[in-house]
């Protein structure tokens, strides 16, 4: 297969995903700079609410990932029940996992708050906003399936355009209800909430007047028997706790940093917030070489699917590096977007710099976990691989940086990003192996 092939096919799925991943954190940013006109204790207690939404959508992402496994190779034998009744499945998981973070969410807020943080104003607020954004989860849990799906049987311009829309939306009712209704961090949650429905709304209705694949029936969707949900489960779930206590982990070094202080973690999520919006490529990039090598073994042809994973051995920590470059500029835009403390930008554009070193190891994580062991059903050995680097490694350094060394944010960060340079030998060591394609359909 000639190279132009795997480059065209590449850019033509991933773009359009990068594009819409931004705009999905482009709607999450929102309520944190409009949040962050108010204040560091506004911005902390968002995000740290989000920070359940964010554990949330791990486990949705592994629930999804799962079912891509299925859906993609199912798309390159072109079994259309096949991908019906995978997406059935894990639209089911998906909304029992998120009516369950609905109800802690609604009962237990505060609490939920203050696993992360101790200064009792930042649980007030962050509990307030959780509570009602909650309301958004199953919504999003819905649309997280959909897309999912869309972008396993290559349709992925319509959700760039519906979350296009959810952006839109989001900012009218943000503004409206931020400042005009006064509102503040409650009239934050409800404008997602909105935006969430209306997303979902344009999703189902286009998908199903248009005949797309993936929209089935009642009895389509729900046409596995008990062997198919036991190999579903023998696939998505190593996938799932990997993503689970991957998203936990991730929660862990947020819990790090606002126990160091609340302008350290301000600082961290301000970090976040901006990495968010140059991370969408290298996750659009290791999301379409997934769909790619998932449908080729699909199709049966696995010398492809080789090729196309010892291609992207370089490739994505290129596009690491390209992508790493942007987060100069946007540290530039710091003091315009948040309005906090001088010490709190200086150290998020520290915590920055770090990270733009970090974007080639973390952009070749991205590709063999998730764009080519995930693929090619490998779901076992990456799920322990990252597991064990994330616990066992990034965890007790972060902690030793913080509470035994009492260093600043930015060392903080610096040890904790070593995690992404353990994952990339065992990456290349597991690509090069050739073991992790398995054809699961």
């Amino acid at each position: 297969m000639k190279l132009k092939g795997f480059y065209s096919s590449l850019v033509a799925i991933a773009i359009p995903i990068s594009l819409q991943s931004l705009l999905q954190n482009f709607v999450n940013m929102l309520d944190t700079v409009m949040i962050g006109r108010l204040g560091s204790v506004e911005i902390a207690a968002v995000g740290l609410g989000n920070q359940i939404f964010f554990v949330l959508t791990m486990i949705l992402f592994g629930i999804t990932s799962g079912g891509g496994v299925f859906i993609a190779q199912f798309w390159g034998k072109k079994d259309i029940g096949g991908i019906r009744k995978s997406f059935g499945l894990m639209t089911i998981i998906a909304t029992i996992v998120a009516f369950v973070f609905t109800c802690l969410s609604l009962f237990i807020p505060y609490k939920m708050i203050g696993l992360y943080s101790p200064d009792p104003q930042v649980v007030q607020v962050g509990g307030d906003y959780l509570r009602i954004v909650c309301l958004s989860y199953i919504p999003t849990a819905i649309s997280f399936s959909i897309t999912l799906a869309f972008r396993s049987t290559e349709r992925v311009k319509l959700p760039l355009v519906c979350t296009s829309v959810s952006l839109l939306t989001n900012a009218g009712a943000n503004y409206l209800l931020i400042f005009t209704a006064g509102l503040g961090v409650k009239g934050a949650a409800i404008a997602t909430i909105f935006s969430r429905v209306v997303e979902l709304f344009i999703l189902v209705i286009w998908s199903y007047t248009h005949r797309y694949e993936v929209c089935g029936k009642l009895h389509d969707l729900l046409g596995f028997d008990w062997s198919f949900v036991f190999k579903y489960i023998k696939i998505a779930l190593p996938v799932i706790i990997n993503e689970t206590f991957w998203g936990v982990g991730t929660s862990v070094y947020n819990g790090i940093f606002a126990h160091a202080g609340t302008d350290s973690f301000t600082a961290y999520s301000i970090t976040g917030t901006i990495s968010q919006l140059t991370w969408v490529f290298c996750m659009g990039f290791g999301n379409g070489i997934g769909v790619l090598i998932g449908k080729r073994i699909g199709e049966k042809k696995f010398d492809e699917a080789r090729a196309y994973a010892l291609r992207s051995m370089w490739f994505m920590p290129l596009i690491g590096a390209c992508v790493g470059i942007l987060l100069l500029p946007l540290s530039k835009l710091l003091p315009f977007l948040f309005n906090v403390e001088p010490d709190i930008i200086k150290m998020a554009t520290s915590i920055l710099m770090i990270l733009i070193f970090a974007y080639p190891f973390n952009s070749f994580c991205m590709d063999w976990i998730v764009g080519v062991c995930r693929a090619g059903g490998d779901t076992v050995f990456s799920a322990a691989a990252e597991l064990i680097v994330l616990w066992g490694v990034a965890i007790p350094l972060g902690y030793v940086a913080a509470f035994v060394l009492h260093f600043s944010a930015p060392m903080i960060f610096l040890f904790l990003t070593s995690e992404s340079l353990v994952k990339a030998v065992v990456g290349v060591i597991r690509i090069l192996s050739g073991k992790w394609l398995h054809e699961v359909t």
